[in-house]
């Protein structure tokens, strides 16, 4: 069990990075979040990994974490979007540089909870609510922000509890 769940969480990190347009878009977070809810089905009943599948899982669980929060992310966009949004007018453009500092909070999150250090996240969280203060004067940033901080932090979470139901 502990090998499907592995090659679960792998096939998670990766269906998220499926290019998909149209009116499918939503098609890789669903499929993503579908394998990460049952790898930690998987994970729960298995128990803990030992030796290599040990290692796997905290390096699966992160790229899981890393890489799943890309699709992720735009999908809540999208989302919160369609309720906000009537005029169906084309998107604001994205905070600059946000698709990186998503993937590095991310990992962070995740190896904050592998390590069980769950503090780690309220200084992630603060460090990139600093660095982006001038940046939320504007409405649709502030709201922007928040939105796919909470998506892009719940993925991650997602991701390194199922790495800690491998390696506990």
């Amino acid at each position: 069990m502990i090998i499907i769940a592995l090659v679960l969480l792998a096939l998670a990190a990766l269906a998220a990075v499926v290019p998909s347009t149209g009116a499918r878009r939503w098609l890789p977070t669903t499929i993503a979040t579908t394998l990460l809810a049952v790898a930690a089905i998987l994970a729960i009943v298995a128990g803990p990994a030992y030796g290599l599948g040990h290692a796997v899982g905290i390096v699966l669980s992160v790229l899981a974490a890393a890489m799943g929060g890309t699709a992720a992310v735009p999908t809540v966009f999208r989302v919160a979007r369609r309720q906000n949004d009537s005029t169906g007018e084309d998107p604001v453009e994205p905070l600059r540089g946000g698709l990186i500092i998503g993937v590095l909070e991310r990992v962070a999150v995740a190896v904050s909870i592998l390590a069980g250090w769950p503090e780690g996240i309220a200084i992630v969280l603060a460090v990139k609510g600093l660095a982006r203060y001038p940046e939320l004067r504007e409405s649709h940033a502030s709201e922007q922000f928040i939105i796919g901080t909470f998506a892009s932090v719940l993925w991650a979470l997602a991701a390194g509890g199922v790495g800690t139901a491998l390696i506990n």
